[in-house]
This record gives C-alpha cells, sequence and structure tokens, in this order.
C-alpha cells in the first residue's frame, strides 16, 4: 500500500467515525492493520465496538468533477448481530431514489441511497456481494450525484478477504 492511499484511508477512517457518531461521542478509530489497498479499523460507539474495512478508489471517472472524498466499506458490528454489511459512501450527496450499480468482475448488485450513502437493495445478497468481492480483482461502483452528473469509481479488491479477517476477530 502506498503512502498516499495508507493517509487517505486514515483521513476516511475518521470521516466514517465523524459521520457515524455524535461530536460528543466521536472517537479515533484505531487501525487494526492495512492489508494491500484495504485497511482494517475500530471504534467504539454508543452501541458496542464497529468494525470495518476500507477502501479508496484507484480511479475516479469523469475527471472533471470534484469527487469529495469517496471510499467503499464493509461493517461488523457483533452487539448489533450486523456481519459484513457493504456501503459505498460518497463525498457528495447522490440523487435521490437513485440506484448504485456495483460491479465486481461481472458479478452485479443494485445499492439504495440515502444523502451520501448506498447499501445493498437486498439484504439477503449482502454476503453475495462480499464473496465476489473476496474473490474478485477489481470492483467499479456508479453512481449519479445529486445534481445528475454520472459518476464511476474503480477499486482494487487487494486485501479485501486479509482485512475482513482481521475485523472478523474484533469485537
Amino acid at each position: 500500500m502506498s503512502p498516499k492511499t495508507i493517509v487517505t484511508l486514515s483521513a476516511a477512517a475518521g470521516l466514517i467515525v465523524a459521520a457515524a457518531t455524535s461530536n460528543a461521542m466521536a472517537q479515533t478509530p484505531k487501525r487494526i492493520g492495512s492489508f494491500n489497498d484495504w485497511g482494517a479499523y475500530s471504534y467504539q460507539s454508543s452501541n458496542g465496538t464497529v468494525c470495518y474495512a476500507l477502501s479508496v478508489p484507484t480511479v475516479k471517472e469523469p475527471g472533471n468533477v470534484d469527487h469529495g472524498d469517496n471510499f467503499f466499506l464493509v461493517t461488523q458490528r457483533t452487539s448489533q448481530n450486523v456481519t459484513y454489511e457493504p456501503q459505498f459512501m460518497a463525498g457528495y450527496t447522490l440523487k435521490e431514489n437513485s440506484k448504485v450499480q456495483v460491479n465486481v468482475d461481472g458479478n452485479a448488485f443494485t445499492l439504495f441511497t440515502n444523502a451520501n450513502s448506498a447499501w445493498v437493495e437486498n439484504a439477503a445478497q449482502e454476503p453475495a456481494l462480499v464473496n465476489a468481492m473476496k474473490a474478485g480483482s477489481k470492483m467499479v461502483v456508479k453512481a449519479t450525484s445529486r445534481r445528475g452528473t454520472p459518476t464511476s469509481y474503480e477499486y482494487s479488491l487487494k486485501g479485501i478477504s486479509a482485512a475482513l479477517k482481521a475485523i472478523s476477530a474484533c469485537k
């Protein structure tokens, strides 16, 4: 993992905690480890420990727009019986009632949107997406901004299996 990627992942980890918790409770995430293009992190919330694997895109399209900070994460919250919940977080507000399309080496998944985030539309498909990520090499996420700009992000899946293994032991 390049030094730039490590810094970006660390910044993104902090943004996730800030977005997921109130200011009074926001805590700095603890880095569990770095695994090629993915990082594993944890933080304490009012509902227990939250653990997640996170990556930033290697390619952002179109090249002439400000994408903000975008990342893909897979979260585990054992105290809430949540295991490997995939989520896309955009650095901008997504088009209301739009869908985000995720393609992992030819396997397609649809995510629903809310503000700047997207989750698997059919929760029963979450394990299939995570398994495709573990077996795949590249993931492409296509979204539409509130302004109607189509965007595309390519993520390397190198290290996702190790990052998921690291968060599976996180409690």
